[in-house]
């Protein structure tokens, strides 16, 4: 990502439903909205904040390329210039780069498509700790957090969401693969952030595109940016929050 890059400091500061994937229905859209509506609220004046945070080691290599694809589309449908996105990633021997807050959706996406995947561990503690300082210095209406493992102490890891919690801050954690244990630690990582949590399924990218359109768009502009939405999973997200 080059110059527009930073390095984050190394410092740990402090929902759900099933897959929108393979064997998915209708009704686990629904719920997966559900779960989203009943956190939305009125937006303040001023751009809506969204922290787009990718495991960006080896094991995701097979599907990167389809990331990008929905990283780009998932904005398709905000009025430009009323959403500020920020991307996060983390690969190889202790890497955690952030990028500036973009209103240009496509340049965020060329930043994102100069990532190559490297072999490392996870470093999700990384993700808490910017968001929550990001989120002290102007408040961040939503993470969405892409991965497919973890590799840190799960329960200091489900601290930190705790407080990202109790700052207002959600997240929606997509998972990729079927991994039991990183469910049940994604899946509360989404509870404790009263976020939701998804499956990041290359069988479904049209829904799954859908679904991070409906999360950008409450990021956004809430409900009222919502109604301009066409998709089911923003209709089924509509009538939550009447």
């Amino acid at each position: 990502m080059g110059e527009k890059d930073r390095s984050l400091e190394r410092r740990d500061q402090p929902g759900s439903v099933t897959n929108p994937g393979e064997g998915s229905s209708s009704s686990d859209i629904a719920a997966f909205v559900k779960q989203v509506g009943a956190m939305a609220r009125p937006m303040g004046s001023g751009k809506g904040r969204l922290l787009f945070a990718l495991d960006a080691t080896m094991s995701r290599q097979p599907t990167w390329d389809l990331a990008c694809q929905l990283q780009a589309e998932m904005f398709e449908a905000i009025p430009k210039g009323t959403l500020q996105v920020q991307l996060q990633y983390f690969r190889g021997f202790g890497e955690c780069r952030a990028s500036k807050w973009v209103v240009d959706a496509s340049a965020l996406a060329r930043l994102m498509t100069g990532i190559e995947c490297r072999g490392g561990n996870t470093q999700i503690s990384k993700v808490f700790a910017h968001a929550r300082a990001e989120h002290a210095r102007q408040r961040i209406n939503a993470v969405v957090y892409v991965g497919d493992a973890i590799e840190e102490d799960v329960d200091a890891l489900a601290d930190k969401a705790g407080q990202l919690g109790l700052l207002g801050c959600p997240m929606f954690v997509f998972q990729e693969g079927h991994d039991s244990r990183v469910e049940a630690a994604f899946r509360e990582f989404a509870r404790l952030t009263k976020g939701a949590y998804a499956r990041f399924d290359s069988s479904a990218p049209r829904e799954l595109a859908e679904l991070l359109k409906a999360v950008a768009a409450y990021a956004s502009g809430g409900r009222d940016l919502l109604r301009l939405q066409k998709s089911a999973p923003a209709r089924a997200l509509l009538e939550q929050l009447r």
